[in-house]
């Protein structure tokens, strides 16, 4: 059985990662949208504007989440990071991209440059999100490993029915999570009321596109013979928070509606995290699955690790709260009334 510390860290990572999600989830789909939804320029700076001061602080999570595995649980981080190269290379060139879209369109003179970085900003702001997806499901799904971690996967073992199905489920839930902000941080106009509409389609769709991860899930990993309970009562939970989301959709309770759906991310994150557990990386052949109690640093290191994180922690939650009660204003697309 693995420690308390061992636990703790997993859960932290976990903490971390659901944060990533939620906060970086309607950054990428504010990005999408400015492809989807936007008619024109002002309505693109409009959403620009609603995240600018907020994306590059949401992605300080991705990156201590990173962090926290290298130094708490440094086995899975050198099975993911090395068996999942490539996928993590195409996120990192989508993050790098996605983040100078938004000062190289500033700087372009003509709309043809300019509309061609808002292009590239919305096609990155759906590859990280459908990679991550993709890959967080074949860590649970099961990869070819050897007794050592080392990866020796082909193309279909990385894609597949099921990585794509939690690819686009991932993409679908950041999307309308963005859509939804946009909701909350716009003033009420043509560009909302799109929003509002496209959200109408998308939440049955949403629905759907559950059943198909719930029945994938089913026939691609173990959940549902190790921890059958757990895994009903979470599956039921991001049904049920998105119904909750779509009912309060047509209302002005757009705080219910945000909140509800991005805890439905969190849910799932949460989802895949317990059936994980106690492994961080699943083998085709479970003989080779990774443990967390084998995968952790040292309980000196994960002790220490424990006090500078539980100080650092509420300084960066304390923070991200100041600057969104900050910038909490909402924001008029130029020439609207």
């Amino acid at each position: 059985m693995p420690s308390i510390l061992q636990i703790l860290w997993f859960v932290l990572v976990a903490v971390l990662f659901s944060g990533f999600f939620f906060l970086e989830g309607f950054d990428f789909g504010i990005g999408m949208s400015l492809k989807t939804v936007a008619k024109n320029e002002a309505e693109q700076d409009a959403l620009i504007n609603s995240i600018g001061p907020h994306w590059d602080g949401n992605e300080v999570w991705l990156i201590t989440a990173g962090g926290a595995m290298f130094a708490a649980i440094p086995y899975w981080y050198a099975s993911l990071f090395s068996g999942f190269y490539l996928v993590l290379f195409v996120i990192l060139l989508g993050l790098i991209y996605r983040g100078v879209s938004f000062e190289f369109r500033e700087q372009m003179l003509t709309n043809k440059y300019r509309n061609l970085w808002t292009t590239i900003a919305a096609v990155s702001s759906f590859i990280v999100p459908f990679m991550f997806g993709l890959m967080f499901t074949d860590v649970v799904r099961g990869m070819p490993m050897n007794a050592t971690g080392d990866m020796s996967a082909t193309f279909f073992d990385y894609v597949n029915i099921f990585s794509i199905v939690g690819g686009v489920a991932l993409a679908l839930l950041s999307y309308m999570h963005g859509l939804n902000y946009m909701r909350l941080k716009l003033v009420d106009g043509p560009l909302v009321e799109r929003a509002k509409k496209q959200l109408k389609f998308l939440y049955p769709t949403l629905l759907l596109g559950e059943v198909a991860f719930a029945i994938t899930l089913y026939f691609n990993t173990d959940f549902f013979t190790k921890k059958p309970i757990i895994t009903l009562i979470l599956l039921v939970v991001i049904v049920g928070l998105t119904l909750l989301a779509w009912y309060t959709n047509g209302t002005n309770h757009q705080f219910i509606t945000f909140f509800a759906l991005g805890f439905a991310i969190i849910t799932v994150v949460v989802l895949l995290l317990t059936g994980l557990y106690p492994r961080v990386m699943v083998a085709t052949n479970p003989a080779h699955s990774i443990l967390l109690k084998n995968a952790t640093s040292t309980p000196y290191t994960l002790k220490w690790m424990t006090g500078i994180a539980f100080t650092a922690v509420p300084i960066v939650l304390a923070y991200q709260g100041w600057s969104f009660w900050v910038f909490r204003k909402r924001i008029q697309v130029a020439g609207e009334k």
